[in-house]
């Protein structure tokens, strides 16, 4: 099973890449059971669903609630 460190890595990838199935399998595996990881990737999603939103004149009221990554 993946480590945090390791998880937080492949959150971060997920931003920038679809993942391998591999990925994404063992980092949902670590997520059922680590509440601190599964919720760095919420925080991930808001800030960049924060930023995406500024880059198009949004404000963050128009931000969806959850914050999770599209």
């Amino acid at each position: 099973m993946l480590s945090c460190k390791d998880v937080t890595e492949v959150c971060s990838a997920e931003m920038e890449r679809p993942l391998q199935l591999r990925e994404e399998l063992s980092m949902h595996l670590h997520l059922m059971i680590c509440a601190g990881c599964t919720q760095y990737r919420r925080q991930l999603g808001t800030v960049r669903e924060a930023m995406r939103a500024y880059a198009e004149g949004r404000g963050v009221s128009e931000m969806p609630d959850d914050g999770a990554p599209e």
